[in-house]
């Protein structure tokens, strides 16, 4: 019999709320993350716009020597680890250090400490290069240090598939789990907003230029002139239902009942026929029809073809406004490995509290009719399962199939 993986502990570091109930509490209120870069002059930038997260108390008080060793995003995907532990009610001392495990996708790791190195190797000469250089901007760099923080010595993986990274994770953490794995930390965390990484971001295909936030990503609409990047994501807990149920944990938010993944390369391809794919697959591996899912969280790119692919997928398994669709990230940002994650976490928060959060600055008027997007405010409704959709640049495709701890196990 198939081993039931829950989500057990949540971790959130978004654009608009650190820490679970804070970035859910914005979200369900509409409160935009997206805001002007602050971290540096981007005058004679093309993208100015991004979903920053601005420093907060427990960022000031993590170990000092963390600092010299880590960027900014593994230390959010540090003290995001830390959250998920602690809602989970899961000590890592008191586990085998074996049966625990991390998966925390990255698609660049740390590239702001890259840059500064880089810039000291031009400047200074070889000597005056950081050895943590070695491993601080590696795209491992979030697993690996989280499995020293925990002593976590069980399972380790990355994925590096841009959007679809987080939901890659939480897959193969769900593999290691009915391996026999006690408890897996994974999900994504990204940040790309300095000089270096914002100006890899202005050349990639389909990112907004616009200055204003209320104007600058507004997926499924007929104005849509594409994304706007941010930094953060979710780290999250999963372990087995028993082994949840048998140490009274806490906290079960609901299961990872299904999975798929396809690719389709670019530009040959929309992306439509792989996020088709990938989306069968997870509701056939939850042994679940489209009928059965009452929300979808969707990829919500914000370029018009990939919007218009988006919607042919929802429309082919749906039909037409068949199910309300989420767009949470509207308020963040695409995060990159961090979206899907964090689109994982609004989709269990959902279930929860049956309350789907509004995609903000959309106009229903000019959504794409076929799509249901939930706009002006958060929709009530009872949920007890969603769909994740994440399209990665490339032709990754992901999508995850959740379920409350009420729903029938797959």
């Amino acid at each position: 019999m198939t081993r039931d993986v829950v989500v057990t502990g949540l971790g959130v570091a978004a654009p608009n709320g650190v820490g679970t109930e804070e970035y859910w509490q914005a979200t369900l209120a509409g409160v935009s993350g997206i805001r002007p870069i602050s971290t540096f002059d981007t005058t004679g930038y093309p993208v100015r716009l991004a979903g920053e997260i601005p420093e907060f108390e427990a960022e000031k008080a993590i170990a000092k020597r963390l600092v010299p060793q880590t960027d900014r995003m593994t230390r959010l995907a540090l003290l995001a680890s830390d959250c998920a532990l602690a809602d989970a009610g899961v000590d890592p001392t008191g586990l085998d250090e074996y049966s625990m495990g991390v998966a925390v996708s990255s698609s660049t790791g740390g590239l702001e400490f890259g840059q500064r190195e880089l810039q000291a190797l031009w400047r200074d000469g070889w000597e005056s290069v950081s050895a943590y250089m070695s491993f601080a901007w590696y795209y491992a760099v979030n697993t690996g240090q989280i499995s020293i923080r925990n002593g976590m010595r069980g399972p380790g993986g990355v994925a590096v598939s841009e959007q679809a990274g987080g939901l890659d994770s939480l897959a193969y953490a769900r593999r290691r789990i009915r391996k026999g794995t006690a408890v897996m930390t994974a999900g994504g965390m990204d940040s790309l907003l300095c000089p270096y990484g914002v100006a890899i971001q202005s050349t990639a295909p389909g990112r907004s230029v616009q200055d204003q936030p209320d104007h600058a990503y507004l997926p499924f609409d007929v104005e849509a002139s594409g994304w706007v990047p941010g930094e953060g994501g979710a780290i999250l807990l999963v372990e087995s239902k028993e082994a949840a149920m048998e140490r009274g944990a806490p906290n079960v938010y609901g299961t990872v009942a299904g999975y798929g993944a396809a690719f389709a390369p670019e530009p040959e391809h929309s992306g439509a026929d792989a996020l088709l794919r990938a989306a069968r697959t997870a509701l056939a591996d939850a042994k679940l029809t489209p009928g059965d899912i009452d929300v979808v969280f969707a990829d919500a790119a914000g370029m018009p073809r990939a919007d218009r692919a988006e919607a042919e997928v929802l429309t082919a398994l749906f039909g037409e406004r068949g199910v309300p669709v989420s767009a949470p990230k509207t308020m963040t940002g695409r995060l990159l490995s961090g979206g899907a994650a964090l689109d994982v976490v609004a989709a269990l928060l959902t279930i929860r509290d049956g309350v789907v959060p509004a995609a903000v600055h959309a106009r229903p008027a000019t959504v794409d009719p076929r799509v249901d997007l939930v706009a002006g405010s958060p929709r009530r409704m009872e949920v007890n399962s969603a769909l994740v959709l994440a399209y990665g640049h490339g032709g990754f495709a992901s999508a995850m199939v959740l379920t409350g701890p009420r729903f029938p196990s797959p």
